[in-house]
């Protein structure tokens, strides 16, 4: 390929990259291929030449070769919310997608990513610590595969935008300049003419978005007292639009009205730009009357008010009763967490919908029917105009392509037809997947769409993962439902053992759980399937288009495996989705998912008999425990999430009661007060009806609620009266009593019929 005239060295190309950097204000990339020695050393030398100061340079690697910020490849999600002149990546060591997605979005307009690869036509045939965590058991790093990294050497070598060089023998192979024509820049936004802020903010947004966005925040200027004053605003936008920018002005803005404001963020880092647009907003405005740290401040005063910063944990208290509450990235956070939040008066999201932070719609997929049924009134704000760099800037585009970032399901005409006797069923191999973009993009977009936290290491596990695979439904060549698939189990007779005595073992997440918690080293023998995502298509979900795909699934890989199983944060919706799909309850996690926010479900579907021997084995054992976990550490699961678990957990618990415990449960009518004098009868009978009933029918699902919650879970009476509304306990004990008579006539003997009937 031609090079511009005046380059003749690798130098020359670093100045002539970053002058066009500059002038455009886009970004380039700076790709040096070669040994680790001399792309290190070519990339020391092309920040001198292009006058990058170290100072405003983060190196991502594991060797600290400059004298500047470095972060490990694993910890470069604190890049988010950050904007550097330069981030190093160097891939020699550990080349990971999130890491790549990190570094090129903290990349700011005049900017360069310098990449330092190994030779490119030799690094997808390489392995590093990356494709080690591929390499789950029994599968070793010789099974992992090359495909991403094959995918972005083609992206690399074929984008605008990126230069090339030979470190090894500092030739030039591509000096990535566009010469794009002169762009009339556009002036500055007007402030709207009725705002409330002061004009300074307004003056100091770059965007029409920026304007919109910092005028949504205006409606926390309201008292919040009163439930309809309760307001909650979400700010989405692609990285690189500016809205921490607009949240720090706006915090500002609230501060000096006399607001009490808290932000929160999962770092610092991610929250120090909301801190410096609202720093100078209030120096600008002479307001600022004291600041904790002048570099990092994390606490600002003003005559009337504040803005302060308290990390998720301590911020979800809510210390001191904030007027409002700024959560920026917050689909970075667990939903549990969120949730938390909901509690203020006002409260802002701001989140990501590309990119690395959740890698698009996480934060709606689980969060935003919360915030719906919440009682603050939404306001939705979209920020699509760039800010830290230019619109039409070819690096943003490069890096949404190679990661799949902005990748989308079918648009609904497409699909919006389809039923389950018109699908077609195939396999996605990577080869299928590499060859078709657009079976890729709707494929991995529709992952995207439908899991809270599809990142882009997913894209790399999908494409190389020697235990991961993909199945698809398709109609008239499009997908309209899409399931991964990890191969678990057959493990080896060493690490079984390892894993009894409390080894974690990657890639495995059933026979691990069956095996470390349960004890159970039999658990990891039978090789199975479980189903990592499955996702259909919005058009056309409701129509049994998922279960026709599970269906499918099964029959191609019965005589293969042992079992399917699948383990997801449990609502009852998905716990009937695949109790329906005949899939039984083995296990109920002790705590929170982090991501979820919801207690984990771990449901098997036998192929085999050793698949049913072990279904059945753990199908007991969940029986034997359930009703002491269930009074225990997770008595606060959801009612419905307990009767829709139960429910499938298939079997039929014992009823062994004495005769002197039937006589107990027998005596409620006579007083309600026999719950607490002996509760093991009446969990017993509970649970036999919400697992096995009688007569599906004898109560409704408010009884079987407050069963739960009461019987099963063991809550106070009172607190029981008050979820279900009953006009006072008397009346609650007295409801719950004639629940439990009707179960003792459904499962009771004559005897204690005759007793009953005596009373």
């Amino acid at each position: 390929m031609a090079l511009h005239a005046g380059i003749t060295s690798m130098n020359d190309l670093a100045r002539a990259v970053r002058d066009e950097a500059r002038r455009t204000g886009e970004r380039r990339v700076l790709v040096l291929a070669g040994s680790p020695d001399a792309t290190r050393e070519a990339a020391r030398s092309a920040l001198s030449a292009a006058e990058v100061p170290l100072a405003e340079t983060s190196l991502v690697g594991s060797e600290a070769f400059l004298n500047c910020e470095r972060l490990d490849p694993v910890h470069a999600g604190t890049l988010l919310g950050r904007t550097r002149t330069a981030v190093v990546l160097d891939a020699h060591d550990s080349f990971r997608p999130n890491a790549l997605g990190a570094s090129v979005g903290a990349v700011g307009g005049g900017g360069l990513l310098i990449l330092l690869t190994p030779p490119l036509d030799s690094w997808p045939e390489r392995r590093d610590e990356f494709d080690e965590t591929l390499a789950v058991p029994p599968f070793d790093v010789d099974d992992v595969t090359g495909n991403f990294r094959r995918r972005v050497v083609e992206t690399v070598r074929a984008h605008p935008g990126i230069a090339l060089v030979d470190a090894d023998t500092g030739s030039v192979e591509t000096d990535g300049l566009t010469d794009p024509a002169p762009r009339v820049r556009p002036g500055p936004p007007a402030p709207p003419a009725d705002h409330e802020f002061p004009a300074a903010a307004y003056d100091a947004c770059l965007t029409e978005d920026q304007v919109d966005t910092v005028r949504a925040f205006e409606r926390f200027r309201g008292d919040g007292e009163s439930t309809a004053d309760e307001q909650a605003l979400v700010v989405e936008a692609d990285r690189g639009r500016g809205k921490s920018s607009a949240a720090g002005l706006a915090a500002a803005s609230l501060a000096l009205d006399g607001k009490d404001v808290l932000v929160t963020a999962p770092q610092y880092k991610s929250a120090s730009e909301v801190f410096a647009r609202a720093v100078e907003l209030l120096e600008d405005q002479g307001a600022l009357r004291g600041v904790d740290h002048e570099d990092a401040p994390q606490h600002l005063q003003t005559p009337a008010g504040r803005v302060r910063f308290e990390l998720p944990d301590e911020a979800t208290a809510l210390p001191e009763d904030p007027d409002v509450v700024i959560v920026d990235e917050a689909a970075a956070l667990p939903v549990r967490v969120l949730e938390r939040f909901l509690d203020a008066p006002n409260v802002a999201f701001t989140t990501t919908v590309h990119g690395y932070e959740g890698a698009g719609r996480g934060f709606s997929v689980r969060f935003r029917d919360r915030l719906t049924d919440s009682d603050h009134v939404v306001t939705d704000v979209a920020m699509t105009t760039p800010i830290r760099y230019a619109a039409g800037d070819p690096v943003e585009s490069w890096a949404f392509r190679a990661l799949m970032l902005d990748a989308r399901p079918a648009v609904d005409p497409l699909v919006e037809d389809a039923a389950p006797a018109s699908v077609d069923y195939r396999r996605l191999s990577p080869a299928d997947l590499l060859a078709d973009e657009h079976l890729l993009r709707e494929a991995f977009g529709l992952l995207v769409l439908a899991h809270y936290r599809t990142e882009p290491d997913d894209l790399a596990r999908l494409l190389d993962a020697p235990n991961v695979s993909a199945r698809a439904l398709t109609h008239d060549g499009h997908v309209v439902s899409v399931a991964l698939l990890a191969r678990e189990g057959d493990l080896p007779t060493d690490l079984r053992a390892e894993m009894y005595e409390g080894r974690r073992v990657r890639g495995n997440m059933i026979p691990d759980v069956l095996t470390t918690q349960l004890r159970d080293e039999a658990a990891a023998v039978p090789v199975g399937q479980r189903v990592l995502r499955i996702a259909t298509h919005p058009a056309v979900q409701s129509r049994g288009i998922g279960s026709r795909l599970l269906t499918e699934i099964r029959g191609e890989v019965a005589e293969s495996v042992d079992w399917l199983g699948v383990g997801y944060g449990a609502t009852p919706e998905l716990v009937r989705f695949w109790d329906a799909n005949g899939f039984r309850t083995v296990h109920l996690s002790t705590t929170r998912n982090d991501a979820s926010g919801e207690y984990s479900a771990i449901m098997l579907d036998p192929c085999s008999e050793a698949g049913a021997d072990l279904a059945e084995r753990h199908g007991g054992w969940f029986l034997d425990r359930v009703a002491s976990v269930l009074s225990d550490p997770v008595d606060d699961l959801d009612p419905d999430v307990a009767r829709a678990v139960l429910a499938s957990a298939g079997g039929t618990p014992s009823l062994d009661l004495s005769a002197w415990e039937w006589r107990v449960v027998a005596g409620v009518p006579g007083g309600a007060t026999t719950f607490d004098t002996n509760p093991s009868p009446f969990r017993r009978l509970t649970l036999r009806h919400l697992v096995d009933p009688a007569d599906p029918s004898a109560l409704s699902p408010d009884e079987e609620r407050a069963l739960v919650r009461k019987v099963l879970q063991g809550h106070e009476w009172e607190r029981v009266g008050e979820e279900f509304e009953f006009v006072s306990t008397a009346e609650c004990m007295r409801s719950v009593a004639r629940t439990v008579e009707r179960l003792v006539r459904l499962y009771a003997d004559d005897l204690t019929m005759e007793e009953l009937d005596d009373r």
